[in-house]
């Protein structure tokens, strides 16, 4: 089966299989989401466990995926070689700093609000929490993808939907972590999977974004790959470990972290 998607996505436009891509990462939050449906609660250790895994597979992917290729593609030797991913990797933290200063949001274990002062409601504010984990996620599938559309030898197709699979599964416990604090809250069912499933809207669009930057500019594919890598550890270190750290769950998010940072490893290692 996964030799059958690759060649239908090798003969269809790469930023058309970027949106494709990141349309899959989406439905995974939304299916996630959907257990709203079903329960009303979920156990606080279980989904503390779900965002340490969250937590590795966005690790892992930052180096497997993303870092190492961004160095490999890179000339030069020594530490010219390792330039343009220090760059890029500086200026994704700093961008996901800026918006984590700017736009308001709330994390589902804080009872604070971060970023400016907003009237919004506190369902917006934690939708708009995870959002800020998904940007960065969908531009690194777009940007692989753009790599392959510009004819990169070290972006291939393989690597681009190995790394969609793996931001997909990790995408499964953000729906269930946006939807079920939302229910809990007393928002309907229908209400907390529709503020679910739209936290991951932003990742075909970050997607389609990157895979067209890096197509028609060529050059910056190793910056933005690094850009991507940098954006996403920002937002493990300053949001979902901190998250995972409230209860008294600390040792099931850390063996969670552990097993989302082995599959990813896996995946890429293995399919990539």
């Amino acid at each position: 089966m996964f030799d059958s998607i690759l060649k239908y996505l090798e003969g269809i436009d790469p930023i058309l299989a970027a949106f494709y891509a990141t349309m899959f990462t989406w439905f995974l939050t939304a299916l996630g989401a959907a257990f709203v449906f079903f329960f009303k609660n979920m156990n606080r250790a279980l989904l503390d466990g779900m965002l340490g895994f969250t937590g590795g597979v966005m690790v892992a992917a930052s180096y497997w995926s993303l870092l190492a290729p961004a160095i490999e593609m890179s000339d030069g030797e020594g530490f010219v070689k390792v330039i343009p991913a220090a760059v890029g990797f500086l200026l994704g933290a700093i961008f996901l700093f800026g918006l984590d200063k700017t736009l308001p949001h709330l994390h589902i274990n804080f009872k604070e609000t971060e970023g400016i002062k907003s009237p919004w409601q506190r369902t917006t504010l934690l939708v708009l929490a995870i959002t800020l984990h998904n940007i960065p996620e969908g531009l690194a599938v777009g940007v692989l993808f753009g790599g392959v559309a510009a004819g990169i030898p070290e972006a291939s197709i393989a690597g681009a939907v190995t790394l969609a699979i793996g931001i997909g599964i990790q995408n499964f416990p953000e729906g269930i972590a946006v939807a079920m604090p939302l229910r809990r809250m007393g928002a309907s069912r229908r209400k907390s999977f529709m503020y679910g499933q739209a936290s991951a809207i932003v990742e075909p669009i970050a997607g389609v974004l990157g895979a067209v930057a890096v197509t028609f500019f060529t050059p910056v594919l190793p910056y933005a790959l690094a850009f991507a890598a940098g954006a996403m550890i920002y937002v493990v270190v300053e949001e979902v470990i901190p998250e995972t750290q409230q209860d008294k769950n600390t040792d099931i998010a850390t063996l969670g972290f552990i097993g989302g940072f082995i599959v990813m490893m896996s995946l890429d290692v293995a399919l990539g």
